[in-house]
């Protein structure tokens, strides 16, 4: 038996408007941490990102409950944004994991009410070794805020929990702030595409950050018909690569891409002794190589194509095809 009874099954309408009683809840709570970003609470996250950006070891994130939960993403999130970071448990942290923090490190320590217990044995460790602290709470004036060096003091706004009780606004609160802090250190380091990849490098986010020059095809695999060429030889070309495109060049330069919606456009008695100038289409669209597989996909959606020609320096160098892009996972 539940410790909770359920008073009966409520009806979709109900449903729909407790989700979005909360949603808009929690917007409001956005809302609010954004406008207060115009005052004290800005000047103390500057203060904040110069402290991170400055630590010569990690960024030690720390909180108990569902601050923990926002905790340990937040070091995750700054982590793989190339802010060296870890989540060490506050009661752990007094049987032995104390040792995980040095005084290089800057300890970022979450708690809404600044008052959990847990978190007093790391905020000793840290007075007593000089580790810097930053605080995220609701209260400057609490514990955790006055053991810091910076608090950042997220303006209270309503739970969208109906009893008042449960984490909800004030959890969303601290994680949109700890966002901010990493997205400000990512954009304070000049973090890169390749240097994002580096800390992606599985999944679709991985996939999409590779770079098109190692997915594409060159050489001889790639469908190609120079100016003057009679449609007929173009067409056994365009067959026997299988990309349903043959491009038109003038030496190394692409001039125009002939597709299989081309050919149905010029179709008739004539189009076999036509050159390919005839029937193709001028300035295709093409991708760089050093350009990220994942723009090249936006390209391709946008364009409504199949296949995209590769260049250097405007120098054509491969093709790039759909089934490329879903074979590496990308699409």
């Amino acid at each position: 038996m539940s410790v909770v009874e359920l008073r009966g099954s409520p009806n979709e309408a109900d449903v729909k408007a407790s989700a979005e009683r909360t949603i808009r809840t929690e917007i409001s709570a956005m809302a609010l941490l954004a406008d207060a970003l115009s005052g004290n609470l800005g000047r103390d996250v500057a203060r904040a990102v110069d402290l991170m950006a400055a630590c010569q070891g990690r960024i030690i994130v720390t909180g108990m409950g569902k601050s923990g939960h926002i905790a340990a993403k937040a070091a995750a999130t700054l982590a793989s944004t190339g802010t060296p970071a870890q989540f060490v448990h506050p009661a752990e942290a007094s049987h032995g994991d104390l040792g995980m923090i040095t005084a290089s490190d800057v300890v970022l320590a979450l708690s809404w009410s600044g008052e959990t217990k847990e978190l007093a044995s790391i905020l000793t460790y840290a007075k007593r070794f000089k580790v810097t602290v930053i605080a995220i709470t609701s209260n400057a004036a609490s514990t955790l805020g006055r053991a810091a060096d910076v608090a950042l003091a997220l303006p209270v706004g309503a739970e969208a929990c109906p009893l008042g009780l449960a984490p909800t606004s004030s959890a969303v609160a601290q994680l949109a702030m700890a966002d901010a802090l990493a997205v400000a250190l990512l954009e304070r380091r000049g973090l890169t595409p390749t240097q994002f990849h580096t800390f992606h490098p599985g999944g679709k986010l991985g996939a999409r950050l590779q770079f098109v020059a190692g997915l594409m095809h060159t050489g001889e695999r790639v469908p190609l018909a120079a100016v003057g060429t009679p449609m007929s030889e173009a067409i056994i070309t365009m067959s026997a690569k299988g990309f349903g495109a043959v491009g038109v060049v003038d030496g190394d330069r692409l001039v125009g891409v002939i597709t299989d919606g081309d050919l149905r456009r010029h179709l008739n008695d004539e189009i076999l002794r036509q050159p390919v100038e005839y029937v193709m289409s001028k300035a295709p669209k093409t991708v760089e190589k050093d350009v990220l597989v994942g723009v090249a996909l936006e390209t391709m959606n946008s364009a409504k194509i199949s296949s995209l020609f590769v260049t250097d320096g405007g120098k054509l160098v491969g093709l790039l095809h759909m089934h490329d892009l879903l074979r590496a996972g990308v699409a």
